[in-house]
């Protein structure tokens, strides 16, 4: 992939395709193809087909999918499964019908079982049962490794696969149940300072651990993946840190400014009880992240703040 290659950014407008947009422009490659929703609608067979046969990419970063938290992923399951399978679908298998050189589909750390061995290597795939708040979305997304994998296998594709670990940044999704959990909490602080609201209850027990990347890293990760992997297996991408929900949630709270109490409802549910990746396979490639937590957290809430007018008026 060098400056002049055409790059197809399925997904530019999201969080991670804006910030896989936002690298390839910084770093000089100017031939890059990208679409609107309202332009292509990637669950659309015939659209993509003809979008694959007019613009013909020699590279794909797939990163267009349905996304939400435990509640929208626990509401909209159908959704879920169906618009995800139909988008990755059509795109893999476009790709594979014109040509295209390289591809990168991203899917998410949640294709593990809920219950698998931590950190989360690779090779646990498969291997028990997964979370059922959001077996939908997992579902479509190893469906998507596989894909592939399988293409790979009978037809000879270079299309390799990246689960990143739980995203956040720039043009995250802050809506007040659809959203994941630190952008929901993000917004939750914010509106409850400004409210002068005396606590915040968060769901669940507060124990669960997580691991957070931001979405640049991810970014820089994806294009140092395209450059130097070529293998079969999907590869984990993640920082090898983890925080348990308590300790995001005063974070947060420390980083808006709230002074409030942090309560927890324990009638909710906590998800998985801890996910952490082992990003081994990805540090021992030479990649290691850049950004903090408590510093990605201060950057985020920033553009948060630059656009707060727009996520206010989501209720």
């Amino acid at each position: 992939m060098n400056k002049t290659s055409k790059i197809y950014i399925a997904g530019h407008r999201g969080m991670v395709g804006s910030a896989i947009l936002r690298n390839l422009q910084k770093n000089g490659y100017a031939n890059l193809v990208v679409a609107t929703s309202s332009e292509l609608d990637l669950r659309d067979t015939a659209s993509v087909k003809a979008f694959f046969e007019d613009e013909k990419p020699e590279y794909v970063f797939d990163a267009a999918a349905k996304v939400g938290g435990i509640h929208a992923n626990n509401t909209y399951p159908a959704e879920f499964l169906y618009d995800n399978l139909m988008i990755q679908n059509n795109i893999i298998h476009q790709a594979y019908l014109n040509k295209v050189k390289k591809l990168m589909f991203l899917g998410s750390s949640c294709i593990y079982p809920k219950l698998a061995e931590q950190p989360l290597k690779e090779s646990s795939l498969l291997s028990g049962y997964l979370e059922p708040t959001n077996e939908a979305y997992a579902i479509a997304k190893i469906s998507g490794i596989k894909m592939c994998e399988y293409y790979r296998k009978q037809y000879g594709s270079n299309f390799i696969s990246a689960m990143p670990t739980n995203m956040y940044g720039y043009g995250d999704n802050y809506h007040p149940t659809n959203s994941h959990v630190l952008p929901a909490l993000l917004r939750r602080f914010h509106e409850a300072k400004l409210a002068g609201a005396p606590s915040v209850t968060i769901w669940g027990s507060g124990k669960p651990l997580r691991e957070f990347m931001f979405a640049d890293d991810l970014a820089d990760a994806c294009v140092f993946l395209m450059q130097h992997y070529n293998e079969s297996e999907f590869i984990n991408v993640g920082t090898g840190e983890e925080v348990s929900i308590l300790e995001l949630a005063k974070l947060i709270s420390k980083t808006v400014g709230y002074e409030g109490e942090i309560t927890f409802d324990s009638t909710k549910p906590d998800g998985t009880p801890r996910k952490l990746m082992d990003s081994s396979k990805l540090h021992n490639l030479g990649f290691k992240h850049k950004t903090s937590l408590a510093e990605g957290l201060k950057l985020t809430y920033q553009d948060f703040l630059s656009k707060e007018k727009t996520y206010s008026a989501v209720k």
